[in-house]
């Protein structure tokens, strides 16, 4: 059960990511204060860059060893890898997965120049 609890939070995580950015696009051009928040977009920015940095590095990330040990398996393939695959019947080689993670990690880099966050300020 806490596996599938770990599988639910690396979902999240992952949509997270992936709506955040097209979020960010459509809350700018609708004027929506949430989207340009600095804290929102500095974790948005972050979670991007942590998966990518660990692709790049080869390191499996720690939600998916964490739910291989409670399952009592062991895998050398990351979350996305192993749930799209088996969601979407995707079979695509890891480095695939690395490119995708790095490209849109640099989206979100230059959407942080393109749609500047703001800090709040004390008259908001």
């Amino acid at each position: 059960m806490l596996a599938d609890a770990i599988v639910v939070i690396h979902l999240l995580i992952m949509v997270f990511i992936t709506a955040g950015l097209p979020l960010i696009y459509i809350g700018a051009a609708r004027r929506w204060r949430w989207t340009r928040d600095w804290r929102w977009r500095v974790t948005h920015l972050a979670a991007i860059g942590f998966v990518a940095a660990e692709s790049l590095a080869g390191i499996v990330c720690p939600l998916t060893l964490w739910e291989d040990a409670l399952r009592g398996q062991e895998s050398q393939e990351g979350f996305i890898e192993r749930w799209v695959d088996r969601i979407l019947f995707y079979d695509f080689p890891t480095w695939v997965f690395t490119v995708a993670y790095t490209v849109f990690a640099a989206l979100v880099m230059v959407t942080w120049f393109v749609v500047p966050p703001r800090k709040r300020t004390s008259v908001e």
